[in-house]
């Protein structure tokens, strides 16, 4: 796929070889340590090189950490329909396995009875995401939309117990920042006690509205508050990936320039013109966010179902051919028609993936709870668009990272199990124990999930948790389930301690058979 960075790439499957790699440079390093401390102490040279050593033996030590593999979609879908297929698209055939998956998706189909149906149920993206992701074992963590823009947040079965912390929120900027066409939609949570937050926007489309761009993000910014008193608004979070179609265009160049360009594979004639690296130049908050390299086509505008860029016609006489009269005598909406049709649109890098880390200043003036000592370290390996798919105007873009992190939670709160043989002839026994406190509630549940479940809700069935009281720490506390509410199909399933207060999974119990 055109478009990957090169370098070397981080596999969450290679932790052990990576922290091999590790010992083994650190028994080199004392080694040749060793060798230097034998060296006449009167070489100030050698005091230097021996110092220096000595930092880089402290920093292999207190850096290393395990290696998480984050993938990022934004898209705007134009209110098309999903495609029969996303697998490309999700990467679910890589050699690299995923841990994280996030989904941004601009301008779903979203007109009033369409919109109520999705509050109801799942909308037609959710549901083939879901259904795509779930036999691959990622679980919907959380979901947040606002008419037309939409964030999913996936993981792997395993992470979901140090996933905790779920907030979402939204911010409308669209037609006087009362409709929810255009802004921003966010979910924060903890990833094994390391804050992130994902920010999916729509900003004002057209070429000359670079500024409002810049000034509705700022806005998104300002307005976004989470109840989390280390982290209450977006940049207070350790890592933010902002992403979406941000609209901005390839500013002075003409259209033929553009697209013989494109067609030469020269991106980079285009680049000193990307309104979004222009305005990275003068606006410091900008500046704090990181971007891949643009190595890959402008992602808009392009004829549905093709690899063509927009061939639309003009519907009405071109404009150096109407009088003003004639102008002023068009209905309102054919001056609209008029004014939008009159040319071709510019292909443009309109959607786009950035991230930003959290400044070490600012961790030190104290602006945010986190240990120095755990720092979280963000690589990308690929920023690219896939071309293969034409149910829109756009291309998706894609981004895939690596997290580097010492995870600052490794407990889950909950320890569950079933005990004993499950079978549907008779009832079945589980034990629950609060392993550290948290805002537990009697209307928290286990649920009983075959393995390939999609979400939270994907329970077969229920019990609730001690209604009387909650437990105390380490308490071990026993339940039932009835035979008439257990599965007549035998196969692999998992119990799963759903909090309704944290709205996650905070305990899973080992695979068993029923």
């Amino acid at each position: 796929m055109a478009g990957v960075l090169e370098g070397p790439r981080m596999r969450s499957d290679s932790n052990s070889s990576t922290a091999s790699n590790r010992t083994m440079l650190r028994q080199r390093l004392s080694q040749l340590l060793t060798c230097v401390e034998d060296l006449s102490s009167d070489d100030d040279a050698t005091e230097e090189v021996s110092r220096t050593l000595d930092e880089v033996f402290q920093l292999c030590g207190r850096y290393s950490g395990e290696f998480f593999r984050l993938h990022i979609v934004t898209w705007n879908v134009a209110t098309a329909e999903p495609p029969d297929d996303v697998r490309s698209l999700l990467q679910l055939d890589s050699d690299s396995p995923v841990d994280l998956l996030v989904i941004g998706l601009q301008e779903v189909r979203a007109t009033p009875v369409k919109y109520l149906s999705d509050l109801i149920a799942e909308d037609s993206w959710s549901h083939l995401f879901m259904n795509t992701l779930g036999p691959n074992g990622f679980i919907k963590v959380t979901s947040v939309r606002m008419q037309g823009l939409l964030l999913i947040v996936f993981a792997k079965q395993a992470h979901l117990p140090f996933i905790r912390d779920i907030q979402s929120t939204y911010t409308r900027t669209g037609i006087f920042g009362y409709w929810g066409n255009k802004g921003g939609v966010s979910v924060r949570l903890s990833f094994y006690g390391h804050m992130l937050c994902f920010l999916n926007c729509h900003l004002a489309a057209h070429m000359n509205y670079a500024v409002q761009r810049v000034d509705e993000f700022e806005y998104i910014l300002d307005t976004q508050d989470f109840d989390f008193y280390n982290t209450p608004q977006v940049l207070d979070h350790k890592v933010v990936f902002w992403f979406g179609d941000l609209n901005f265009r390839i500013a002075d160049h003409g259209l033929h320039f553009l697209r013989s360009s494109i067609n030469s594979g020269r991106y980079n004639l285009l680049w000193s013109k990307d309104q979004l690296l222009m305005m990275k130049k003068k606006e410091p908050l900008l500046q704090e966010f990181e971007e891949g390299p643009l190595q890959f086509k402008p992602t808009y505008k392009f004829d549905r179902f093709s690899e063509t860029y927009d061939t639309s016609k003009a519907v009405l006489l071109e404009k150096s051919q109407v009088d003003p009269l004639t102008i002023i005598r068009m209905p309102p909406l054919i001056i609209c028609l008029w004014l939008v049709s009159g040319k071709k649109r510019k292909p443009a890098w309109t959607d786009r993936i950035l991230w930003r880390v959290k400044p070490r200043d600012e961790e030190a003036r104290g602006l945010i709870a986190d240990d120095e000592d755990t720092p979280l370290k963000v690589t990308q390996d690929i920023y690219t668009c896939d071309p293969s798919y034409g149910v829109s105007d756009h291309k998706p873009v894609i981004g895939t990272f690596n997290l580097e992190l010492q995870k600052k939670v490794e407990t889950a709160l909950v320890c569950v199990s079933a005990e004993g043989q499950w079978s549907a002839d008779e009832d079945a026994v589980l034990t629950y124990t609060i392993q550290e406190t948290f805002d537990a509630c009697t209307s928290d549940w286990i649920g009983l999930y075959k393995i390939g479940f999609k979400s939270p809700l994907d329970y077969i069935a229920f019990v609730w948790v001690k209604e009387d009281e909650i437990p105390t720490v380490n308490e071990v506390v026993q339940l039932s389930m009835k035979r008439d509410d257990l599965p007549l199909l035998a196969g692999d399933y998992i119990l799963g301690y759903f909090s309704r207060n944290m709205q996650s999974l905070v305990g899973l119990s080992p695979t068993f058979q029923v």
